[in-house]
């Protein structure tokens, strides 16, 4: 593909190319990098502002076909308009192929429903802005095509998006507030396990108790990073490590995985600018649980 500027713009050419093309300004910048785009028969940077009458030509063969297969699934899509959808996901399911698992995850039920999907990253996450871990159930964002894909991951980096989760987690937490502020790496025992230790990233997570019990506590989450496993980290670490958590947690955990749920979700629409929030009950194996505690208590 070869496009000529025909106004002298004077912008940077990701920019420009982002806005003329179908592909991403991050990809952008890596086919500029790995020599896939030329102007005027020459290497450029990504900084470089196009000027009137430049040739700009974009080689084909960099961005591969999604090679994932559509599955036909259950999908409780919460909302959704021609840029985004917002689904509620079930605890167990994956979000995206990988480790073996590669016909049985949100991804592919979300491209057996629609062929509008981003596809911005690696190529096996067409659509997934953000992501749940596989036993964490509730609301997470879909894109549905690139720019509202990066608009949407601009938010997220800017914390201009509010979720809220809720845990139950082993033992009585005995304040009302607190802020866990603890960095996070890959756990050096094993590599499937991230872990607090210095050196790693800044990870701030905030909690609030919802209700006390015996032997457990029911709480609000909110985060002020993204790290991978924060809150499961985080509350092992300060000793209340999620119910039923098969990693987290030493005691024996059964198949539906920790007790945690994406619960609330309030944003800026990145396209109509309208402001959306919406709310979800935690599954019906957490809710049970919670019944019976109180029949408990």
């Amino acid at each position: 593909m070869i496009l000529k500027v025909e106004q002298n713009e004077g912008v940077r050419i990701d920019k420009y190319l982002a806005e003329k093309t179908e592909i991403s300004r991050e990809n952008i910048t890596k086919m500029i990098k790995d020599d896939f785009i030329f102007v005027n028969n020459k290497k450029v940077k990504s900084s470089y502002k196009v000027e009137l009458n430049d040739l700009i030509e974009i080689k084909e063969g960099y961005i591969k076909p999604i090679t994932v297969k559509a599955k036909k699934m259950e999908l409780d899509i919460v909302y959704e308009d021609e840029y985004l959808m917002v689904i509620n996901k079930p605890s167990g399911l994956v979000v995206h192929p990988g480790n073996g698992n590669y016909d049985n995850t949100l991804v592919n039920g979300l491209m057996y429903y629609t062929n509008n999907l981003s596809d911005i990253g690696e190529e096996f996450r067409p659509g997934i802005v953000h992501r749940l871990d596989k036993d964490t159930s509730g609301l997470m964002l879909v894109a549905k095509d690139n720019k509202t894909h990066e608009l949407l991951s601009d938010d997220f980096k800017n914390k201009r998006i509010y979720r809220e989760y809720i845990a139950l987690v082993d033992g009585v937490i005995q304040t009302q507030k607190a802020t866990i502020d603890a960095p996070i790496k890959r756990s050096k025992d094993n590599f499937e396990k991230m872990a607090v230790a210095s050196g790693g990233k800044k990870a701030i997570t905030h909690l609030e108790v919802l209700k006390k019990y015996p032997k457990n506590t029911l709480i609000k989450l909110v985060l002020e990073t993204g790290r991978t496993h924060q809150i499961r980290v985080h509350l092992a670490y300060i000793g209340y490590p999620i119910h039923n958590d098969p990693v987290y947690n030493n005691k024996k955990s059964d198949e539906f995985g920790q007790f945690l749920h994406s619960r609330y979700i309030k944003f800026i629409h990145p396209i109509t600018n309208k402001v959306l929030e919406f709310e979800e009950d935690v599954p019906k194996e957490f809710s049970r649980y919670l019944k019976t505690l109180d029949e408990q208590n």
